[in-house]
């Protein structure tokens, strides 16, 4: 699978909102699903995942992550517990970051993210293209819920 050719880590910093996923374990029943990256001096990665819980509840994990060599950025292994590290890899990202595409080679982890909670409905469905010929299964995404957050 391939990934973009370079991510400038310092722009892609910052918060993302989770757009659409293939639904996980370790999300589930979760809205405003949200995602925070820091740069770190020593080239890793802090990661810190967020999502409301029904019960009023905030869940939150925090990983680092560590950048393949010769990626290009593109490709990191993200750690949420030792040793285990997950494949995250940048499969599509806008020339201003305003959004990311984010999936794992199995082709089983899919992640939609965007700056701001919602994206508009022609951009959404450009994304879906690229990520159906990546060969992914658009019919597994579930969008996620932003707007009670």
């Amino acid at each position: 699978m391939e990934t973009v050719p370079y991510v400038d880590l310092e722009k892609y910093a910052g918060d993302w909102y989770e757009i659409a996923s293939f639904p996980q374990s370790f999300q589930k029943e979760c809205t405003c699903t949200k995602a925070n990256y820091s740069a770190n001096e020593d080239g890793t990665i802090t990661v810190i995942n967020s999502c409301n819980l029904p019960e009023g509840k905030t869940k939150i994990s925090t990983a680092k992550a560590f950048v393949e060599d010769g990626s290009g950025n593109a490709k990191l292994k993200v750690q949420f517990f030792w040793p285990l590290k997950g494949k995250y890899w940048i499969i599509d990202l806008a020339k201003d970051y305003s959004y990311a595409v984010v999936g794992h080679p199995n082709h089983n982890y899919l992640w939609i993210l965007s700056r701001t909670p919602e994206i508009d409905d022609t951009l959404y469905e450009k994304l879906l293209e690229g990520i159906a010929e990546k060969g992914f299964d658009i019919g597994k995404l579930e969008k996620t819920i932003q707007s009670e957050c």
